[in-house]
């Protein structure tokens, strides 16, 4: 992945380059452009290797990862730009080489074609010049917003509300809140404060039971070693039940084969959520009990459509829960509950993984992220028939240090024993 992401912001530097310098635009004529065009280009690309290779702080790892993330959003607009203005001069060129002239000779048509194409000039800027242009302006709005996603959006914790209505609930759990949380990905954080705020938010609310549904780091076990003491402070009444993501196994970072290495790595994980007090359910369950009334809490390791693992075993984790009335299931990826989990009798998915990528809009009655186009079911509560699916949009982020439209989310669950009165 990281050479791919070097190759391709090779070619949109290559490619930009050489359209800027074909303009007369002042600044790109001088003679110390090129030398600040590849230097940034060149110095960004070993500060992306630098981050990805070596343990740096996570404040420079930020900084890189922001200038890697936002220079690629505005060069690939820019091309978008540059490659309407070659088609246009495209169309120019191949319409000039099969409607010639009339009596021109071969050589005539020859040496018309290696002429510079025709621009139409008005106000002393031609057509292309005024698509580079534009091309800068709009390749540099981005900047904008996704700079507000990264000061503001990263860290600004929303309480989601959702009532959660099950007819077989038993009358013990009626009203029980349940607090749901996923992705925190603690490598990517550089603000202990704000990471804070978060927990006591949640804390505030009181809940009775708590979910984390996977990926509480993005590569390796130590990444939680300044935010364990956070973390810990996560405690409910009922317990606090946690179950492994994609990113938790280590194999974006030791790859797909096993190691020593990458075992040692998950064992030091796993200790993390039992050092935090968090109990982690590794295909199996537990029975919460409320005044002699049970209902089950169902964990699996990560499954997931596509390239994603699949070690989660689902029949395993529900063996011996037939007795239960309520079984609520904690699966990390939302895929899951469509290949497997709705040929079950589990009554409510809790799911995270899509982070709705962290660009969109979400209101109350209208959500749109590009994670539609991805995951059928990528953020808020699905329903099929009886069973229901919640994804949550996340706490951390990753990739991008920030979020712009899809805001962190700490959800609060109620559970209702009965039928939805909307639907009924």
């Amino acid at each position: 992945m990281l050479i791919f992401n070097a190759i391709l912001l090779l070619v949109f530097d290559f490619y930009i380059f050489f359209a800027l310098r074909a303009t007369k635009i002042k600044i790109v004529q001088k003679k110390w452009f090129p030398l600040a065009w590849w230097g940034y280009s060149i110095g960004l690309l070993i500060g992306l290797y630098i981050s990805a290779k070596f343990n740096i702080p996570l404040s420079y790892r930020s900084i890189i990862l922001v200038a890697f993330f936002m220079t690629a959003v505005s060069k690939f607009i820019f091309i978008i730009i540059l490659l309407i203005d070659d088609i246009r001069r495209g169309g120019i060129w191949i319409s000039r080489l099969f409607q010639p002239k009339k009596g021109a000779s071969l050589s005539k048509r020859i040496d018309e074609l290696a002429e510079p194409l025709p621009e139409s000039a008005k106000d002393g800027i031609t057509r292309s010049e005024f698509l580079t242009k534009s091309g800068i302006l709009v390749a540099s709005l981005p900047i904008f917003p996704l700079s507000w996603g990264i000061i503001s959006g990263g860290y600004d914790y929303q309480i989601r509300r959702q009532k959660l209505y099950l007819p077989n609930l038993p009358s013990s759990f009626h009203g029980m809140r349940i607090a749901q949380i996923s992705d925190v990905h603690s490598g990517s954080f550089y603000n202990k404060k704000a990471v804070l705020g978060g927990v006591e938010m949640l804390l505030n609310e009181k809940p009775d039971t708590i979910f984390f549904t996977g990926d509480l780091v993005n590569n390796v076990a130590s990444e939680m070693r300044d935010y364990q003491d956070i973390f810990s402070k996560i405690k409910a009444d009922l317990g606090v039940f946690s179950v492994l993501g994609n990113h938790d196994y280590g194999d974006y970072y030791y790859g797909k084969e096993d190691s020593p290495a990458k075992r040692k790595n998950l064992n030091d994980l796993i200790k993390t959520h039992a050092v935090m007090g968090w109990d982690l359910l590794m295909d199996e369950h537990r029975a919460l009990k409320v005044n002699n009334e049970e209902i089950a809490v169902v964990g699996v390791q990560n499954w997931g459509t596509g390239r994603f693992p699949k070690k989660g075993d689902l029949n395993k984790a529900l063996k011996d829960t037939q007795e239960l009335p309520v079984k609520l299931l904690l699966s990390h990826d939302p895929s899951h509950w469509r290949a497997q989990v709705l040929n079950t009798d589990v009554d409510v998915m809790f799911a995270g993984h899509t982070h709705g990528m962290q660009f969109g809009v979400r209101g109350e009655h209208f959500q749109w992220s590009p994670a539609k186009y991805i995951y059928k079911e990528w953020a808020g509560m699905y329903e099929e028939e009886n069973q229901k699916l919640y994804v949550n949009v996340g706490y951390g982020f990753l990739g991008y240090p920030g979020r712009v439209g899809i805001l962190p989310e700490i959800t609060i669950f109620e559970l209702i024993k009965g039928t939805d009165p909307v639907r009924s």
